[in-house]
């Protein structure tokens, strides 16, 4: 079929641009050892329940029904697999999971292997995953299929005059978990009833990490005796050129950049654009020379989400490329988040900018507009970060949710 054939393709395209690109060379060999990794691994006897997830994002919405997995329900295992170097290289330890490896990609050959492998009781696929030769196998075997956290658009293939050849993969689920109102409605319109709105596991996720956060001395002493302090967490060069030339101007203001890429080029970048301020790395400082310091750059992963805590005001990059990263993180320590203007597939920046604590900038007009209110309006500034917070609280419990419905409680 067409489709099988496009996947063919993709194959060779990813074999040739992993002689250029590390990125796509670090996935094509990991989804090749993903077989040489079960063999090791796969107890025979186990019951699995394979959890998927695209990416970290994805990952992370899947956390909370894995955490509770391992808490409640023993008698399983669990593997999780993982399209993207980004998820798979940052999660490839993590101790919640009994096998983690890249998911081999959607062949015929490759699907059959992996269920014979496998043989998982349960599948959940987090938020966008629907591949056609996996869960086409799985419905065959009457294996029970969860989509967790999805969202669903009408731009999307599935609801186009010309998908009507894959909309025949959503019927391989056994039920949909989506976000919204308007997902439902959309699935309801190809027939498909089996759909509960739950809301997006996220939102559980980061209360969790809030709970969970971790203490850091040398920012606390960074932040002692300072009015306000600006977090930026996972910048990108656009986003940074907008915020650092206002804080040149505004040395009243302390700062802390925890970028999405870090490598010596772009932290030179950083410290480069941060010319005639006082600049330290996280990992190159102790106490003392933090408490000197104007700005603080986090030159470690692990950090950001306990580091939001000690910000006033924070941003959260990708809005001038790909998509913005998780403003969630940011949003439960009770704090204004700016974010870019490629923000419209993320449901929670569009309800956050409509006065819940979102501040979407498209230029650096924008941005200095909002930064010199919220510096000069101390009540503002509290009663914008206060719906930011009361926002993420508001969306708790769709994990629970889930696992109702699903029968793992």
């Amino acid at each position: 079929m067409l489709y099988n054939l496009a996947i063919y393709f993709y194959l060779m395209g990813v074999a040739i641009a992993s002689l250029f690109d590390r990125k796509v060379r670090t996935m094509w060999r990991g989804e090749r050892a993903a077989f040489d990794i079960l063999k090791q691994k796969v107890d025979p006897s186990a019951n699995y329940v394979w959890f998927h997830a695209a990416s970290l994002g994805e990952f992370e919405q899947g956390r909370p029904l894995m955490e509770h997995l391992r808490r409640k329900h023993p008698e399983y295992k669990i593997l999780l697999t993982f399209f993207s170097p980004s998820g798979y290289e940052v999660r490839k330890n993590y101790e919640g999971a009994d096998i983690i490896c890249y998911l081999p990609l959607d062949t015929p050959i490759n699907a059959i292997r992996f269920l014979r492998l496998i043989r998982p009781v349960k599948a959940f696929l987090i938020k966008y995953e629907f591949w056609y030769n996996y869960l086409h196998i799985l419905k065959h075997r009457n294996v029970p299929v969860y989509s967790v956290s999805s969202i669903f658009r009408p731009s999307q293939v599935f609801f186009r005059w010309y998908g009507g050849a894959y909309r025949g993969v959503l019927r391989c689920i056994t039920h949909f978990y989506v976000q919204n109102e308007t997902s439902r409605e959309l699935l309801n319109g190809l027939g498909i009833d089996c759909v509960t709105v739950t809301g997006d596991t996220r939102f559980d996720r980061v209360l969790r990490i809030k709970e969970q956060s971790k203490i850091l001395p040398v920012v606390e002493s960074f932040r002692r005796g300072c009015p306000h302090v600006f977090v930026a967490g996972s910048s990108w060069p656009p986003d940074e050129d907008i915020f650092i030339r206002y804080f040149l101007q505004h040395p009243e203001w302390k700062v802390i950049i925890a970028p999405h890429k870090i490598d010596e080029d772009h932290l030179q970048q950083i410290e480069q654009k941060l010319s005639g301020r006082r600049v330290v790395r996280y990992t190159h400082t102790d106490d003392k020379g933090a408490s000197g310091a104007e700005c603080m750059i986090i030159d470690c992963f692990g950090l950001l989400s306990s580091i939001y805590h000690y910000g006033d005001v924070a941003y959260v990059g990708g809005g001038f490329g790909v998509g913005i990263h998780n403003i969630l993180e940011a949003a439960v320590w009770n704090v204004p988040v700016f974010f870019g203007p490629n923000n419209s597939h993320f449901q929670e920046a569009q309800v956050m900018k409509d006065g819940n604590g979102g501040l979407e900038i498209s230029t650096y007009e924008d941005f200095e507009v909002q930064m010199n209110r919220l510096s000069s309006d101390d009540t503002y500034l509290k009663d914008l970060g206060e719906r930011a917070g009361q926002f993420v609280k508001s969306k708790a419990g769709a994990t629970q949710r889930v696992l109702e419905s699903v029968n793992l409680l």
